[in-house]
């Protein structure tokens, strides 16, 4: 008991807190608080977060109530929290009560999260009674989001309903002081799910119990595991054996795209890549993602993983049953998606032995149901120092713990007479496990909104109050198995947050099979500009209500007020609308989408564009086939087949064909992702871009690429240059609109910018020069972020 120093008045309180308050130990917090202070009372989940009512004396009422807001669970987080003066009921202590539903009630759900350190423990402890137990968790850790069927977040809304507890079990879940109390999905070896293991072409099952030890086996042996995980299936093979990497890379057509890996602990992954302080924090928290870091080429064991890149996807393990393949000698796994490309990730056991026998040749499956797939996100940490030449005092380190998926730290020094901030970000690249549906907070109420996002990197957005729900990642909308994934996923979330979509925003374009279906199924669709609702998403992150901004929208495709495929566009405006500043020059990109995936077109188009006659010294060149360039010269000189962009994306592929680091791309943007690579960041000097009117100019700078590459400038100057050239073509525009229209916000938003050396190079050259910068903290800059600007604007024309 607590005791204070003066007696004061009894009093009663309700008090109803909004946020992550369920399934994350809040209720038991509750309790064991209200013991602490010695109040009587009683505490509940409804279905928009937790109710108490709570009496006694009235300093240490004041005293619980400040430690609520403080010290609540390490999962949660209190979006609201109303208190109310209510007449005394005089109890004799307090409880915790069952659940209420109210129907226009919700409350915000946990993402997945990774086990935690004490069910770490207790899986290796011997004399643990769950020692070894692939399911292992409690209310600090384990699936949330990916098995909640409907809320309140009780088991019976769960995909653990089908499992009932052991009584010893049940004695933990309903024991107030135990770390399991209320954790909906508790289980053990006596009452809940199971593994199997099986051969994808017998189905011959493994002996029971044995199930991760036959896994192992199957891996050494270097053949390809199909892993059913928290979010769906894995598949997984030995990051050692090229043999296994490059059968599993054929299998799944993958082409040069990058695999990621799992990593045994952070000691094995320092082996392989280089890990700031900042991306260990990154690497290692609660959610687990996947980090994109640099390689330690010197140590690399195989090339076929990343090729052609230097950097690589690593995560650690964030499940009980990752953790027992890593025991003994394996210590890296190359991990992807168990899908066939371009369709969504596999959750259900009928559904992968159905599919993925043409890719894996043992499954490791579990009878836990995944109730909507949840991929793995992927960040990207970057760091930006920028100087001012007034001295100031150093303050404190900023660290925003809930509203940033990267939880962004900022940290500030002097030196000598100059102000030096560096700022550290995590850039999302991939918004899924561990993030969704954690909500965007807005400034301003909205109504129920469906946004249904773009085609590629498929996401939706759902609006509510000043919420705005992003889903988790669905995959690129090309196929009906990804459009089903989407209304699975849709209508979960739907019913989670109680949202009754009043109409749905989508993108302009015709062809988009997000856009096709809003507009068949809801009779009230609004059209969304797709650069537009890049900017606004970026805007709604950063909690701009009614200004105007300078946007740039730099990416690979979209739609434009033209008809034209936009993609390098500066605009002002806000939510409600915008005017286009200035953009790239069109040039022809010959068969459309013929030329994005054989980029050497890309570069014929703009030498053509720059009066450069096609000379065998060029790669471009001399990679096609001559009696190709006939034909693509007749093409481009009729019009035939041709559609004109003015994409920076397409820009950044036309360059890295030129300089000849890429002339056919395997997988989106992998022409731009390899000219990054082979930067050379000591680099100052820059190529120049020149204007006509509002057309942003690149014919001079590629004479100026051409003219580098004949004098055998290397490629990593060439690349060098060309971000220095982009980076201070943001800069020069800024100041010139800044002056023009006396607006000082720059939004930077669109696939280009995760490129993490344009972007820290545009940002610093900003920041040098005064501008307030606004870059994507919590949804990704790529279309995976479209669906929260497409939502906002629509709400802002209602």
């Amino acid at each position: 008991m607590v005791a204070t120093s003066v007696k004061s008045e009894i009093k009663r309180l309700r008090l109803e807190i909004k946020g992550v308050v369920q399934g994350v130990g809040f209720r038991p917090f509750v309790f064991s608080t209200a013991k602490k202070f010695d109040l009587t009372g009683f505490v509940g989940n409804e279905s928009g977060g937790v109710f108490l009512e709570i009496e006694g004396d009235e300093n240490r009422l004041n005293e619980f109530v400040e430690c609520l807001k403080t010290n609540a669970p390490p999962l949660s987080h209190i979006s609201e929290f109303t208190a109310q003066t209510i007449e005394l009921k005089h109890e004799k202590g307090f409880a915790i009560v069952e659940s209420e539903s109210t129907k226009a009630e919700f409350t915000l759900i946990s993402p997945d999260i990774s086990i935690c350190g004490d069910c770490l423990q207790e899986l290796f402890d011997e004399n643990d009674r769950r020692y070894l137990y692939p399911f292992i968790n409690c209310t600090n850790c384990g699936p949330r989001f990916s098995i909640t069927e409907n809320v309140p977040y009780d088991r019976p809304n769960t995909t653990m309903s089908l499992f009932e507890m052991c009584s010893t079990c049940r004695e933990e879940y309903e024991d107030p002081s135990n770390r399991r109390f209320h954790a909906q999905p508790i289980s053990c070896w006596d009452c809940g799910p199971s593994l199997e293991f099986c051969d994808a072409e017998t189905r011959r099952r493994g002996d029971t119990g044995k199930e991760p030890e036959e896994a192992k086996l199957c891996l050494k042996r270097g053949e390809i595991l199909a892993i059913k995980g928290i979010g769906g299936f894995h598949l997984a093979c030995d990051a050692r054996n090229e043999t296994a990497i490059e059968k599993l890379r054929s299998r799944k057509g993958r082409g040069d795209k990058p695999f990621a890996i799992m990593c045994r602990d952070l000691e094995t992954a320092k082996k392989f890549v280089e890990i700031s302080a900042a991306e260990t924090s990154v690497l290692t928290s609660k959610e687990r993602p996947i980090v994109l870091l640099k390689k330690k080429t010197e140590n690399f064991f195989s090339d076929l993983i990343a090729p052609n890149n230097q950097f690589l996807g690593v995560m650690l393990p964030y499940s009980p049953l990752h953790y027992l393949l890593f025991q003994n000698d394996l210590d890296v796994l190359v991990m992807t998606s168990g899908n066939f490309s371009n369709e969504p990730i596999i959750k259900d056991n009928d559904e992968a032995l159905e599919k993925l026998p043409a890719l894996a040749d043992s499954f490791l499956l579990h009878d836990r149901d995944i109730f909507v797939q949840c991929d793995d996100s992927v960040v990207r940490v970057f760091t930006t120092e920028y100087s001012e030449n007034t001295t100031r005092e150093c303050p404190q380190i900023n660290t925003d713990e809930h509203r940033c998926v990267d939880r962004a730290v900022k940290s500030q020094v002097v030196r000598s007479d100059r102000w030096v901030s560096s700022v550290v970000n995590v850039l999302p690249f991939r918004r899924s496990r561990g993030y969704a549906p954690f909500p965007v907070e807005l400034p301003f109420e909205v109504p129920q909104i469906l946004a249904v996002g773009g085609e590629l990197k498929s996401t939706f957005c759902l609006t509510k109050e000043k919420f705005a729900f992003m889903s988790q990642h669905i995959g690129d909308m090309e196929n009906l198995e990804t459009l089903h994934a989407f209304e699975n996923a849709s209508e979960q979330m739907k019913r989670l947050f109680k949202v009754e979509p009043e109409f749905v925003a989508g993108d302009l374009h015709p062809n988009y099979l997000s856009s096709n279906w809003a507009r068949r199924t809801y009779p009230d669709f609004v059209g969304v500009q797709h650069h537009h609702a890049h900017v606004a998403s970026v805007m709604a992150e950063h909690g701009i209500v009614d200004e105007k901004v300078i946007g740039f929208a730099f990416d690979g495709t979209g739609f434009g007020l033209d008809g034209k495929i936009w993609g390098g566009e500066v605009f002002a405006g806000g939510y409600a609308g915008f005017e286009r500043l200035a953009h790239l020059r069109y040039f022809p990109l010959a068969g459309g989408d013929a030329s994005v995936k054989n980029i050497y077109r890309l570069g014929l188009s703009l030498l053509r564009e720059a009066g450069i006659g096609w000379e065998d010294d060029l790669p471009c060149v001399s990679f096609s086939a001559e009696t190709e360039r006939v034909v693509l010269q007749k093409q481009l000189e009729k019009g035939l087949n041709v559609v004109e962009t003015s994409s920076f994306g397409r820009l950044f592929d036309a360059i890295s064909s030129i300089a000849g680091i890429r002339q056919t791309a395997t997988y989106e943007a992998q022409g731009a992702i390899e000219f990054e690579a082979v930067l050379d960041d000591t680099v100052v000097d820059s190529y120049n871009f020149e204007f006509e009117g509002n057309t942003i100019d690149y014919r001079n700078l590629v004479k100026e690429v051409v003219r580098d590459l004949r004098t055998e400038v290397k490629t990593s100057i060439v690349s060098a240059k060309f971000h220095n050239a982009a980076a201070r073509l943001i800069l020069q525009l800024s100041l010139e609109f800044r002056t023009e229209l006396s607006l000082n916000k720059i939004a930077l938003s669109g696939g280009c910018f995760q490129n993490a050396a344009l972007l820290t190079k545009a940002t610093k050259l900003l920041k040098q020069n005064g501008f307030e910068v606004l870059t994507h903290r919590m949804v990704p800059p790529n279309d995976g972020g479209l669906a929260l600007g497409q939502a906002v604007i629509a709400a802002k024309s209602q």
